[in-house]
């Protein structure tokens, strides 16, 4: 317990978690009102091609993290289109490989929570003249829920990833090493202690972060709220 205590007195390991929150959290704002808005239009709205769309947002929810880490590092790198920006092994490479992962998490869950809501709520705001506007406002609070458990889902992914984040980023120490890229590399040299404190720490964080959420927009307020009182 003592080596903890001091481990996190490191100015690196507070650095590393920090660039872990700031990387997530960056992505989950981004991605986060990307996918709201594409999974609002995709739950109220019916086109042509819905259901191929829908298929590729089913799939890449389930992409496998190195890939998108490739895509991006090919389009970063020296050769890449996006080369000349030089954002290759910098927070915002490993930020975009996150907003690519977390994307299409929110743009579905969002999809299925208004999806559920759309026809029971829709044509009641309608025939009280509610504008298109006003139509979405009215959807997205009756999915509130859903909505939180979409960014919470998504801001799992995205702190919790490795594969992605270590091929753009490169893991270099002071500049783009997280949370779970040390913990590979403290494992790998066999600093366990290190690597187990880093682990736990990860998990409170996510732990904080979900209480809070879910305490403060989704669990039922007073006593008497409930289906069955134990």
């Amino acid at each position: 317990m003592k080596e903890w205590i001091f481990l996190f007195k490191q100015e690196a390991i507070i650095k590393i978690i920090t660039l872990s929150l700031q990387v997530s959290l960056t992505a989950l704002l981004i991605g986060g009102l990307i996918g709201i808005l594409f999974g609002t239009i995709l739950g109220i709205y019916r086109f042509k091609g819905k259901n191929i769309i829908l298929s590729v947002v089913y799939t890449f929810m389930g992409v496998p993290p190195v890939l998108i880490g490739v895509i991006v590092y090919l389009l970063l790198s020296r050769k890449g289109i996006f080369g000349f920006a030089q954002l290759l092994f910098t927070p915002t490479a490993m930020t975009i490989a996150q907003i690519l992962l977390v994307t299409p998490i929110v743009t579905g869950l969002i999809y299925s929570a208004l999806s559920a809501n759309v026809n029971k709520y829709s044509a009641a705001a309608l025939t009280l003249g509610a504008n298109q506007l006003q139509l979405w406002m009215v959807l997205l609070r009756q999915s509130r829920r859903g909505i939180i458990t979409a960014c919470l889902t998504a801001f799992g992914r995205a702190i919790s990833e490795v594969g992605a984040v270590m091929l753009v980023g490169g893991n270099i120490e002071g500049e783009t090493r997280v949370m779970t890229t040390a913990i590979i590399l403290e494992t790998r040299q066999g600093n366990f202690n290190t690597a187990l404190a880093l682990g736990l720490v990860l998990l409170l964080i996510s732990f904080l972060i979900n209480f809070f959420v879910l305490w403060r927009f989704m669990l039922p307020k007073g006593p008497n709220q409930g289906v069955i009182q134990v």
